[in-house]
């Protein structure tokens, strides 16, 4: 049995929840965090666990919204870190105490009954990964913090049952909004954020065809609404606009299983 919950989604701060389980046996790997402990904890809770519950943390890069917490979380529970080279060195993981486990694109990790296969993806960071969760039957992905598609992304998200999909920004909400001219640039390129259009044209090249459910993710709460990354998505799949969840900052997305 495999689901997913996340803890949090934006520029404010990102952890998502993976957990496994094989009969009475649990693997629990949280994605990510960009929260101090106090509010960890505090979404946690709000998902019936503890920090106690995490097995081990995979981090996808080095920007403070996703790896923030980490070292801190990691050195206080006890858990191993997993994350590729370039994001140990960038994020000073290497000095801080924790037990690093480096990981590369292309190789799959088994952690109990979940395994996690990485893959590339062009964002501005070092050696950026993000990944497919199976737990032998079902597969879920997740994309975010990615400035293009790629043939890595097609490949590695087509035939997945879940999605986790960055929708960061409407295109005309970033180019009129009051944002400066550097940092639009950089949101709008080829290694920044995928806007509602990318993500929808990502979809429209995947093999959707045991797609069960898809969130959009990493939402700007500037530069988009979830509305505009609901309709996009929905137009893509031919669905429903309440068909497409939406895994937000403040209370990030609700168990689902997979």
């Amino acid at each position: 049995m495999l689901r997913v919950c996340s803890l949090g989604s934006g520029s404010g701060g990102n952890a998502l929840v993976v957990e496994a389980r094989d009969g009475l046996f649990f693997t629990r790997i949280l994605v990510d965090n960009g929260f101090n402990l106090r509010q960890l904890a505090r979404r946690l809770e709000r998902a019936s666990l503890s920090l106690r519950d995490i097995d081990a943390i995979l981090v996808t890069h080095e920007h403070s919204d996703h790896v923030g917490g980490v070292a801190r979380f990691a050195c206080t529970a006890g858990i191993p870190v997993y994350c590729s080279r370039g994001t140990a060195r960038s994020a000073s993981l290497n000095d801080s105490g924790v037990e690093l486990h480096p990981i590369y694109a292309g190789v799959r990790i088994e952690l109990g009954p979940l395994a996690i296969d990485p893959y590339t993806v062009p964002h501005d960071a070092s050696e950026p990964l993000q990944f497919v969760f199976t737990d032998g039957d079902r597969r879920v992905g997740l994309l975010t913090d990615t400035g293009e598609c790629s043939e890595t992304i097609v490949r590695a998200l087509s035939r997945v049952h879940a999605l986790l999909l960055e929708c960061n920004h409407d295109e005309r909400l970033l180019h009129t909004g009051s944002y400066p001219y550097f940092l639009k640039t950089r949101i709008g390129g080829a290694l920044g954020h995928l806007s509602n259009s990318q993500a929808a044209k990502i979809l429209r090249r995947l093999d959707c065809s045991r797609l069960g459910w898809i969130a959009a993710a990493h939402l700007s709460k500037v530069n988009n609404t979830p509305f505009l990354a609901q309709l996009a998505l929905s137009v893509a799949l031919d669905c429903r606009v309440d068909e497409i969840a939406v895994a937000n900052q403040d209370d990030g997305l609700a168990w689902r299983a997979v």
